[in-house]
């Protein structure tokens, strides 16, 4: 672990102490009966351990998250959670395992719940809105489980070359707003009645939308304030304010990130692979968000995301 770090992540008391003070604003809040600022701390017994005089229980601060019944020190989490929030493309559990001292299957569960806590809470607000522009596009990652492609042919001059089906591959949809926000969805079939019901559900349609060319976006566009496209097959990327080069950039980040960093995962893990890259999108420093706030967002959202351990192989909590 380098030295001069804060002492929040080298020290369990400074870290929890760190933790109380995001968590608990106003004061303790018992996970219980939701009383807040009506616990006493307990002296004397296991650290950071309160009690509540209304529902007469015991708590402490990771209770009801992520973190409850960790045996990593909570200082770990903490800078394994601001490792995770600082680096724009992601950082492998190898990489973390060696940073943080602990095993690699210890660092990929670290990393799960941190994703989980990265997911938003609740029913997200819709994006955009009048005057604002949401730019729509689709991508397609690997192939999905169970699914097999053509074999690869060797051609003379190039070498080994793959022939990836779309149905065999996992599918992609993003709507970024600019200057705001993303948010990325792992979609079973990209048509039209899928684009409708993800812009619908996420997209103010006072919004002003932009797409590509692909026939799956009028009909659906054409109920929002207005609809711009860009020709791709015929090589046009902008025109003017019309494109979709944001959201194309968006997933530039991702697809590095994926395929340098992470270079796999299961199809079950991937909605939290795109919630973590959405996650640090719509928390830029080009937000006012520089990666200590990151983090500390990060470190609000582990509430209420109580998970367990599964091995490495098997499906994730849904």
């Amino acid at each position: 672990m380098p030295k001069n770090l804060p002492a929040r992540f080298t020290d369990e008391n400074a870290a929890r102490t760190h933790l109380e003070r995001l968590q608990w604003p106003d004061g303790p809040i018992c996970p219980h009966c939701g009383t807040v600022d009506e616990a006493s701390r307990i002296k004397g017994g296991r650290r950071g351990l309160w009690f509540c005089n209304a529902c007469r229980q015991q708590f402490s601060v990771t209770v009801g998250t992520v973190f409850e019944r960790s045996h990593v020190p909570l200082n770990l989490w903490l800078y394994a959670t601001h490792l995770l929030c600082s680096s724009k493309k992601g950082i492998s559990s190898h990489q973390l395992g060696r940073m943080l001292g602990v095993t690699y299957k210890t660092a990929w569960f670290m990393s799960h719940r941190i994703r989980e806590a990265m997911k938003p809470a609740g029913k997200p607000t819709p994006m955009g809105g009048e005057g604002k522009v949401i730019e729509a596009d689709e991508t397609y990652l690997g192939k999905r489980d169970g699914k097999k492609g053509e074999p690869d042919t060797f051609v003379s001059g190039f070498g080994w070359v793959s022939h990836p089906k779309i149905d065999t591959q996992r599918k992609i949809v993003a709507l970024v707003e600019r200057g705001g926000i993303a948010r990325s969805f792992m979609v079973a079939n990209v048509d039209k009645a899928t684009v409708r019901r993800v812009l619908f559900t996420n997209a103010d349609r006072k919004s002003t939308l932009m797409t590509d060319e692909a026939g799956i976006y009028p009909a659906t566009g054409a109920h929002y304030a207005a609809h711009h496209t860009v020709n791709h097959s015929e090589y046009e990327y902008g025109r003017g304010p019309v494109s979709t080069n944001t959201v194309e950039g968006y997933f530039s980040i991702f697809k590095r990130g994926m395929k340098g960093i992470y270079q796999h995962c299961s199809e079950a893990h991937l909605p939290r692979y795109l919630a973590e890259f959405d996650f640090r999108y719509s928390n830029r420093i080009a937000l006012e968000v520089d990666d200590t706030l990151r983090a500390e967002i990060a470190l609000k959202g582990i509430v209420g995301k109580r998970l367990t351990y599964r091995r490495i192989d098997e499906a994730a909590h849904a």
